[in-house]
């Protein structure tokens, strides 16, 4: 029986993050495995879920969901407080969003975007070399602060649980390391761990599935 439950796109960083949560909440879902710049977040269907033309897309029932944060931590907020995903209201939720407007602003949108713009799709947006030196030193700055946050030894970016806000940071460091960006040691090992979790694992499966030759 199916779920109603749709998860539209794949292939990315921010994609991962919506199928790394479904699966750390243990939820049965559909995936619509279309990809960015591919023609198929143009499609009128596509479209009418969401006229921005980004991918990942939630359907959950009569609830349609843009904006991987949103989708975090909505699935969080909803099916994923037994297992601690997210903090209760008050300061350490707080500290939750803090943490996620942070990974999602600092790091993804200010960094590492502008890296992928100016880089992989130079083509498109056109090569500003000084741009992509100063996005790569922006973020190994602002990667540093989250080194510090890690180098006490906590397990996780609030401390002995993990939630939502170690899969937004999580797949932010990740994807600077995977551009040679550099990480510190806490860095590094709290990256190793968190990609060790089984959700982790399985989500990443899915959304960066083997590539096919014919």
């Amino acid at each position: 029986m199916s779920s109603g439950r749709v998860l539209w796109g794949v292939g990315t960083p921010r994609t991962m993050r919506a199928h790394w949560m479904l699966h750390e909440t243990g939820l049965d879902y559909e995936t619509r495995p279309i990809g960015s710049r591919t023609g198929e977040t143009q499609t009128p269907e596509f479209r009418a879920l969401n006229p921005r033309e980004k991918i990942p897309v939630l359907q959950d029932g009569e609830l349609v969901l843009a904006e991987s944060a949103a989708i975090v931590t909505y699935l969080a907020e909803t099916y994923g407080k037994r297992q601690g995903l997210i903090p209760p209201a008050g300061a350490e939720r707080a500290a939750y969003f803090e943490w996620c407007f942070f990974a999602l602003s600092e790091l993804d949108a200010h960094s590492l975007y502008v890296i992928r713009r100016h880089g992989d799709l130079a083509s498109l947006y056109g090569e500003a070399p000084n741009a992509l030196e100063a996005a790569g030193a922006y973020f190994e700055k602002h990667a540093g602060v989250a080194e510090a946050q890690l180098a006490d030894g906590r397990e996780f970016v609030l401390g002995a649980n993990f939630t939502g806000a170690d899969i937004l940071l999580g797949t932010c460091l990740a994807w600077g390391s995977f551009l040679g960006l550099k990480l510190g040691e806490a860095s590094r090992a709290y990256v190793k761990r968190i990609s060790q979790r089984p959700a982790q694992q399985s989500a990443a499966a899915v959304n960066y599935p083997p590539a096919t030759t014919s």
